[in-house]
């Protein structure tokens, strides 16, 4: 039950997220901003307008799909 609780309300935050921009910490120490337009039960989340985030400089890579299994975590942007 508590493990229902805590998907729901995950996925209740993340519904907060929706048409705003995001940054998305993924495995392998990357990272991507974008406008979260949708996202599903696995956390696969499609972003618009992203970028790929590194240390000095960012790389615009479009519309795209992230893959739930490689995220970390998700926040929103300023």
């Amino acid at each position: 039950m508590a493990e229902s609780n805590l998907q729901t309300n995950t996925f209740r935050v993340i519904s907060n997220y929706l048409n705003t921009n995001v940054l998305v910490k993924m495995k392998g120490n990357r990272k991507v901003k974008g406008i979260l337009t949708s996202f599903d039960q696995h956390l696969n989340l499609i972003l618009d307008k992203a970028e790929e985030v590194g240390e000095n400089s960012s790389k615009p890579i479009g519309l795209v799909l992230l893959r739930g299994d490689n995220v970390i975590a998700i926040s929103p942007v300023g």
